[in-house]
């Protein structure tokens, strides 16, 4: 599409335009319009006035880039990180944080005006639940290693390119993954383990995944590699148990296939404890190499604490918690519930949710199955098991539809959907308005600060006077 100008635009790759920002986009990109033709420019905000010069043209959009800023918004801050802009794993660092929480709100807006045909009149949506700090706030790190002119380095691809961006001390995560991850690069580049090369397809060490425990200060650390066999392995490990004597968990993960999921099927303990433990509130919870767990610790308590006030309940509820995990939500409504029932596709998670049932005395109480929601659901209600609340906190692709169907024909009381896509959210809040539910509020929690994410808390209940 380079230099032409589509059809229905009016726009030509190269040219300069004089742009308003309106708002954000839901990927955190400046929203303006030139002759009704949206454009979309990172690192835009809203209110500047900026030239902007058109990147990509579309058959009804368009892209750009800031060429000059005429008018600063008084939100602009500078991104205290030093590759932020190549980095592209934070959007929103150059917007300030009570700024972003504004336009965070107004992106779940945005999502529920055009996928759901609902404006901020129709529903309720209440302001953003913040940080107090919102920085180094993730447990978990994951990030490609590579060999670079003959130097190991450990990072992510930059934003819309495969190029990767060296991190060695990324302003979002706890500085104890940081940390472990720059001694492991170190010991890698010492011992001259074999770097996994992408394009060749040779080579071992693929991935660093460290995961660290905000209350417990135990971590763990994963090797993702491309075959099964580590030469020099035991010194590799004894060079970590030296350098990182605080690392409890060291795992291998194998993972051959040419794919972009971090992990593969094979797991194996290469010292110390298979899992590492981690508290939220009055909880503990084992935590394997591949089991889910909420990234952001601190927000996770607010967030399942809205879960808890939207499934309103008085003990006599039987809860289903689909997409569980390792069982978080379900152990934070368990005191108050009749009988909860879990599931998830990851047999690690589902073990964990077992185990972590029985540690707080509630394996009477709680079932969890390996399977797919959608699957699952309509078994246990065929077995006679009805749900009277229904919390699902589905990936981003939103909920199957035979798993809304099957929600819908279970006819619970209450459905809280926690969502991390405002987009998706919207599309299956449509769904399920015209099958019968009222949708009551919404509550985002920002669970990623510096990004562009939102978490989403919606309450839906059952409309009893319609019948379908």
């Amino acid at each position: 599409m380079d230099n032409k100008n589509v059809k229905g635009t009016g726009l030509t790759n190269g040219q300069t335009i004089p742009l308003t920002i309106k708002r954000l986009g839901i990927n955190g990109e400046g929203v303006g319009f030139f002759k009704r033709t949206v454009v979309f420019v990172p690192g835009a905000l809203p209110g500047e006035e900026i030239t902007a010069e058109v990147t990509k043209v579309f058959s009804n959009r368009a892209e750009a880039k800031i060429k000059r800023l005429r008018k600063k918004s008084n939100d602009r801050t500078t991104p205290p990180c030093p590759v932020y802009e190549e980095c592209g794993g934070c959007q929103l660092q150059h917007l300030s944080y009570k700024a972003q929480l504004r336009e965070k709100r107004d992106i779940v807006i945005q999502s529920f005006e055009r996928h759901a045909k609902l404006g901020e009149k129709d529903i309720t949506i209440k302001p953003v639940i913040g940080m107090k700090d919102p920085w180094n706030y993730r447990n978990k790190s994951q990030l490609q290693v590579r060999k670079q002119k003959g130097k190991v380095i450990a990072g992510l691809y930059g934003a819309g390119s495969h190029e990767l961006v060296e991190l060695t001390n990324c302003l979002v995560q706890h500085p104890e993954t940081n940390r472990v991850t720059r001694q492991v690069v170190k010991i890698l580049e010492d011992l001259n383990i074999s770097i996994y090369h992408e394009k060749k397809r040779k080579g071992l060490v693929r991935t660093i995944v460290t995961r660290v425990g905000f209350e417990t200060g135990q971590i763990q650390l994963v090797l993702v590699t491309s075959e099964e066999n580590i030469p020099r392995k035991e010194l590799l490990i004894k060079e970590v148990k030296k350098r990182l004597p605080e690392v409890k968990s060291v795992i291998q993960n194998v993972n051959g296939q040419r794919t972009s999921l971090i992990f593969g099927d094979k797991t194996f303990v290469l010292d110390g404890e298979e899992v590492i433990e981690e508290s939220l509130g009055d909880l503990n919870f084992e935590l394997s190499a591949r089991a889910f767990f909420q990234l952001n610790p601190t927000q996770t308590v607010h967030l399942y604490d809205e879960v808890k006030k939207a499934a309103a309940l008085t003990g006599k509820e039987n809860i289903i918690d689909a997409y569980c995990g390792v069982g978080t939500i379900g152990l934070w409504l368990a005191d108050n519930a009749r009988e909860v029932r879990g599931m998830d596709v990851i047999k690690e998670s589902i073990d964990d949710a077992r185990k972590n049932a029985k540690s707080h005395g509630f394996q009477e109480k709680m079932t969890y199955d390996v399977g797919k929601a959608e699957e699952v659901v309509p078994k246990w209600i065929k077995e006679g098991f009805k749900p009277n609340v229904i919390v699902v906190d589905p990936p981003r692709t939103g909920c199957d539809e035979t798993l809304l169907a099957t929600m819908v024909k279970a006819k619970p009381d209450r459905i809280v959907y926690v969502s991390c896509n405002p987009s998706t959210l919207a599309k299956d809040s449509s769904y399920l308005m015209k099958k019968g539910y009222e949708l009551q509020q919404l509550q985002p929690v920002d669970m990623f600060p510096q990004t562009s994410h939102i978490e989403v808390v919606s309450v839906f209940k059952r409309n009893t006077g319609n019948k379908k």
